[in-house]
């Protein structure tokens, strides 16, 4: 197995054995924290892929995430201005082959999908070994639900190839109620783990929102993307969604047996995510298959209601919530300290050009220079305590008068909390006996803005914070004695 080229690879991203809910990368455990581009790098041509990972490792993120080409944009969908996934006319790049035939609706020739284009793979091999020597993980979405218009756009839409596909409402698609669509995906499927195999930064997604392939799911969800009214109503959200289409999710577990089949073929065995929701509610069911629950636009519920699963949870995609960084880093830290073990920020301020990410785009989201260094910021403060013995902590915080605040913590040795409030905060504390360190960090700067020593005898403890704008993070740790 070779991670880059010519040199020998640790095992693939995998779940720590002790406790999946944490990733562990060439030997280490690690939480997966992303600023991503609007998922065209490798589709996209004209997209510098090479200066896009420099910016985003040079943040110090590690997560990037990769649609395939079975789902493609046109430019202005979503009200995006500058849209990676939107290639220029006659140039998109995806895993089929031109054919001789004109009439592709993006421009250039129809596909024929009976031939693969090696200049794709060589790109798409080209992107992950370029991650790879930056310690940059790629989540391979392979499939998307098809929003309006964007079957008409897919390769597989049969005005779109000369194989003469099945014609299809958009609905079937993802389903194996799908002609000889199934034939073609499970090829797909085959073709890209076979050429990603050597890979050990890389993790596949079966399928980007797949309740958007029904538009009455649409209406329901985009009017509760900004409010914050519906995050202990999880049932509205499981009686909306998780029981919605059968159909899909039994091709969902079709797919993921394709994708270990193959695997099993070349001897590596990869993280399968599966996109379940927005926001968050309790799963259950979850196919064994399974490694990573994803979330879009997740509440910290998303992670907190699900830790029994004993699965990596995912913050998997923002925005719809405004511009403001503030917005996003709030959202990280809270669902991290939750339970989620990864966060990729959807970042729009990457553009053909401005790779990187200083371009001002109108957008349903945000993303800056700024939020990838907090970001960085945030993934420094919790790799620097043990990942694998941190859990949420409901019962450290006795008092955070003017401050909303979350803990993680192994309830002995090690603590983390962040606190959102009025800036001026006296935290009360339930501490076990010991000597401690307490350390205040700035989250926009990671910048060490106070600290305390103390010896305590245990029980209640108060802990008073530096002056704050917004957030701050604490970190309290035990320290031996004489130190």
């Amino acid at each position: 197995m070779v991670g880059t080229a010519g040199t020998a690879a640790a095992e693939p991203l995998h779940a720590h054995p002790a406790n999946p809910r944490v990733a562990v990368f060439r030997g280490r455990p690690t939480l997966l924290v992303g600023s991503t581009e609007h998922y065209g790098a490798v589709l996209n041509p004209d997209f510098d892929y090479r200066r896009y990972l420099d910016t985003v490792a040079a943040a110090g993120l590690n997560l990037i995430r990769l649609f395939t080409g079975a789902y493609i944009e046109k430019q202005g969908d979503f009200g995006i201005r500058f849209n990676t996934l939107a290639p220029a006319s006659g140039r998109a790049l995806v895993p089929w082959a031109r054919s001789q035939t004109p009439g592709y609706r993006l421009g250039g020739n129809r596909f024929d999908l009976d031939r693969w284009d090696p200049e794709y793979f060589t790109r798409l091999k080209a992107v992950i070994e370029e991650a790879s020597k930056r310690g940059i993980v790629a989540e391979v979405t392979l499939f998307s639900a098809y929003y309006a218009g964007g079957w008409e756009l897919s390769p597989l839409h049969p005005d779109n190839n000369v194989n003469e596909t099945s014609r299809l409402p958009k609905e079937r698609v993802h389903t194996r109620d799908n002609g000889g669509l199934l034939v073609r995906q499970e090829a797909l499927v085959r073709k890209l783990v076979a050429e990603l195999a050597p890979f050990d930064n890389v993790y596949y997604e079966i399928q980007n929102e797949p309740w958007a392939d029904r538009p009455e799911m649409l209406d329901l969800i985009h009017p509760y993307l900004a409010r914050e009214d519906m995050k202990d109503d999880w049932r509205f959200w499981k009686n909306k969604v998780e029981g919605a289409d059968t159909a899909s999710r039994d091709w969902q577990a079709h797919i993921a047996r394709v994708i270990r089949a193959e695997e099993g073929r070349h001897g590596v065995r990869h993280l399968i995510a599966q996109n379940h929701v927005n926001f968050g509610y309790p799963l259950r069911d979850v196919d064994p298959e399974v490694d990573v629950a994803n979330f879009h636009y997740a509440w910290p519920q998303a992670a907190a209601w699900n830790l029994a699963l004993r699965r990596v949870l995912s913050s998997d995609e923002t925005g719809f919530a405004g511009g403001s960084d503030d917005t996003y880093r709030r959202q990280a830290w809270e669902f991290l300290l939750a339970g989620g073990a990864a966060f990729d920020h959807l970042d729009y301020s990457f553009a053909v050009g401005q790779e990187d990410g200083t371009a001002t785009n109108d957008a349903p989201g945000g993303g800056s220079p700024a939020l990838r260094t907090q970001l960085g910021v945030l993934r420094r403060f919790l790799e620097g305590l043990d990942l694998v013995a941190l859990a949420p902590d409901h019962a450290v915080v006795r008092a955070a008068p003017g401050a909303h605040v979350s803990a993680a913590s192994d309830r002995s040795r090690q603590y983390a909390f962040y606190l959102r409030g009025d800036g001026d905060t006296v935290l009360g504390l339930e501490l076990p006996a010991g000597d401690w360190q307490a350390e205040w960090h700035d989250t926009r700067t990671g910048s060490r803005v106070g600290t305390e020593t103390f010896r305590h005898a245990g029980g209640r403890r108060e802990l008073k914070s530096p002056k704050y704008d917004g957030d701050i993070a604490l970190r309290v740790v035990a320290v031996e004695r004489g130190r």
